[in-house]
């Protein structure tokens, strides 16, 4: 088996507990050299500071190539430009472009007096740059406010389109459902690389509920599994076996880039990096 490039996305802390957390997450795998490492917004924008900060910080002190998180929620094109001009000055050359969820209580987007209308314009706006590599998102099943998964794959080719050179996924559960969204992807004329979106399974209720929110499906075999795995006192082993399953049967199918969201919970998403054949290739104080 072919030994995947992978690539890993952070939270932002929060509180004093979190930012040991996200530092702890950084150096047990920071070691595994990923190509490249995302930092989120909150919803709403509501960590841009923190984000920035941790983007800095991440950057300078560990050397890794850091994709920070841009969206248009509550703020003027002007600002949010400025931001992205921020992160260039940091020496941050990568930007993952995303429309951005609503502020808490808020039912839907809503565009910010003088803000960007969507991702796309964002996108455009950031291309016109010339300093950054724009990742985008990608949904390989339909999003809770697409029309379709066919309308889905036609805003993604909008926004490769715009200047994007590639695509994150939401995560799955199966592997066919990624093979088919590329499938689709290729007959709709997209020939950027999609990255498949991973999430190790730390805990099946909250993944289930997460699940539930952004519109991925639930095999009822998996209810199954985490059931009996719970009652005897193995899900853990059951999260780690399934996730290095999925990651294998992506790789037999020609994926070479993997994108785990690590929750800042780094073991799992380690060992079944380790289980891949990716093993650390740097020290600590390569990257410190």
């Amino acid at each position: 088996m072919t030994c995947p490039n992978i690539s890993f996305e952070f939270f932002p802390p929060q509180s004093l507990e979190a930012s040991f957390r996200l530092w702890e997450t950084v150096q047990v795998l920071a070691p595994l050299a990923p190509s490249f490492v995302s930092v989120t917004y909150g919803a709403g924008g509501t960590t841009r500071d923190l984000t920035h900060e941790a983007v800095a910080l991440i950057h300078k002190n560990y050397g890794l190539n850091v994709a920070a998180h841009l969206t248009c929620v509550s703020a003027t094109r002007e600002e949010t430009l400025a931001i992205a001009d921020n992160y260039a000055k940091a020496g941050v050359t990568e930007i993952v472009a995303l429309r951005g969820d609503p502020p808490k209580g808020e039912g839907s987007f809503a565009q910010h007096e003088g803000g960007f209308a969507s991702s796309v314009e964002l996108i455009e706006a950031l291309a016109q740059t010339g300093k950054f590599r724009l990742r985008v998102g990608a949904y390989p099943e339909k999003h809770p406010e697409a029309a379709s998964t066919a309308a889905d794959v036609e805003y993604l080719k909008r926004k490769i389109d715009a200047g994007a050179h590639s695509a994150i996924t939401q995560f799955f559960f199966e592997a066919d459902t990624f093979f088919r969204f590329r499938d689709a992807c290729v007959k709709a004329g997209i020939d950027a690389p999609i990255i498949p979106g991973i999430l190790p399974i730390t805990s099946w209720k909250g993944t289930r509920n997460f699940a539930q929110r952004c519109g991925t499906n639930v095999p009822v075999w998996l209810d199954d599994a985490f059931e009996k795995a719970e009652r005897d006192d193995r899900a853990e082993l059951l999260s780690t076996a399934l996730c290095t399953e999925l990651c294998s049967e992506l790789i037999e199918g020609g994926v070479e880039d993997l994108h785990f969201y690590t929750l800042n919970r780094p073991e799992l998403t380690r060992d079944v990096c380790h289980a891949l054949g990716v093993t650390p290739r740097v020290t600590l104080e390569n990257v410190a």
